[in-house]
């Protein structure tokens, strides 16, 4: 009777004690499960490095030869203007012109004056932004050597881009991180509870758009990134 009685409360302490570390179990699982998804923002605004400025003129004539001399003409004064302005040889290329016979298009208007329509560009590719910039204000030069250049058309905008992400990433990622830390902390404290580690973590993609429609010269860019910490008591 003794032993029996011996073994009944030892296994009723193994209940009690199997118990107690089931619900502590489940308590430890439940606040593993407490958590908090924040996103943290920074933004930097830099300057462009990099400017493609594409230089269009056109010719019209019913004499090819003719066309082709007053391109070479036009090409060769819009060069030297942009050498003879710290423009490196490096930095422009002479595109083959785009001619176009207008009475060879068998669905296009045939009484027209000129027969043929040419478009030329010359592109300047460089990371001296000033400088192009600067030239560009004085296109009036050409204008006096006769030469007047096409604006308008969509596909030859002057573009701005920034080139240096890899420079500045870092310190972005590190800045985001922890405006999000901030973030998860606040909410951690208003909700009586404390920060505990990083459950998951995501870098958003990087962007970079214009300041503004007035300064496409100068380039904000953003990243986001999307963190999740575990909450504890």
């Amino acid at each position: 009777m003794k032993n029996w009685k011996t073994e009944a409360l030892i296994l009723a302490a193994g209940i009690l004690l199997l118990g107690i570390m089931i619900r502590g179990g489940f308590n430890d699982f439940k606040n593993k499960e407490r958590i908090v998804t924040v996103k943290g923002l920074a933004e930097k605004e830099v300057p462009a490095n990099k400017v493609t400025w594409p230089l269009v003129h056109k010719e019209i004539s019913n004499d090819l030869a003719t066309i082709y001399a007053n391109i070479e003409k036009k090409n060769t004064a819009i060069v030297n203007f942009l050498k003879e302005n710290g423009i490196t040889e490096e930095e422009i290329n002479v595109e083959p012109p785009q001619i176009i016979d207008i009475k060879a298009d068998r669905y296009g208007n045939q009484n027209v004056d000129y027969r043929y329509n040419s478009t030329s560009v010359i592109t300047v590719t460089s990371q001296n932004i000033d400088k192009v910039r600067e030239l560009m204000s004085e296109q009036t030069e050409l204008l006096k050597k006769g030469i007047a250049l096409t604006g308008g058309d969509y596909q030859y905008q002057v573009s701005y881009e920034f080139t240096g992400l890899n420079d500045i990433k870092p310190a972005m990622i590190e800045e985001a991180t922890k405006n999000a830390r901030a973030a998860a902390e606040k909410f951690a404290k208003d909700s009586g509870s404390k920060l505990g580690k990083i459950k998951s973590a995501s870098q958003g993609q990087f962007t970079i758009y214009d300041r503004d429609a007035n300064t496409p010269y100068i380039k904000n860019v953003r990243v986001v990134t999307t963190i999740t910490y575990y909450l504890k008591n």
